[in-house]
């Protein structure tokens, strides 16, 4: 038997609507950009009428915070999920480099949806979203820890080595528009991680 509608439990199961509308700017931030997508385009996507939107979001900005924030939750959730899922540093980071790996279709279309939006957002003429940062920096801390379990002294450098290897990898997949790009050096990351 189905829910109607309007029922309890069909009301239950769809987020509610500033998630649908920070879902709607993740997704169209990332495949538009920042200067390209509206309030009105997000509402829209989001289904949800666009005198809502400033219900919860009184800028552009505040969603565009909303959404890193999101982001944020996004990339601690994974990390976290990692260290419980693998009990050895070189699993981990291996962990981490199959995470890239399995984004490479979206990838090669739209870009990196982390790395595309620091980008953007770092060369607007407006004062730069601070929180930003932490899209790079949560990963890059996260392998830094791996690598000094495995008694790297360089293990800032090599944290720094590991996400410049996918975010460069990840704008030449989305350049060409071929997602085997990033899927190959997937594979040169994880044969470089266990030769260390």
């Amino acid at each position: 038997m189905t829910d109607s509608p309007s029922s309890p439990a069909a009301t239950a199961r769809r987020p509610g609507k500033r998630e649908r509308l920070v879902a709607a700017a993740a997704q169209l931030l990332h495949q538009q950009g920042t200067e390209r997508t509206t309030l009105a385009d997000i509402a829209k996507v989001a289904d949800v009428p666009v005198g809502n939107v400033y219900y919860y979001f009184k800028t552009k900005d505040d969603i565009i915070a909303a959404v890193i924030e999101a982001h944020t939750r996004q990339i601690t959730t994974t990390l976290a999920s990692i260290d419980t899922e693998h009990r050895s540093p070189k699993s981990r980071l291996k962990a981490l480099v199959r995470e890239f790996a399995a984004q490479s279709e979206i990838v090669a279309q739209y870009g990196c949806p982390f790395g595309s939006l620091c980008s953007e957002l770092d060369k607007r003429a407006e004062e730069p979203i601070p929180a930003v940062a932490a899209l790079m920096r949560l990963p890059i801390e996260w392998a830094e820890k791996q690598f000094r379990s495995l008694g790297r002294p360089d293990a800032h450098d090599l944290a720094l080595d590991l996400m410049a290897a996918y975010e460069g990898s990840a704008l030449l997949a989305n350049t060409m528009r071929d997602p085997g790009i990033l899927s190959e050096a997937a594979l040169r990351v994880d044969r470089w991680i266990d030769a260390l």
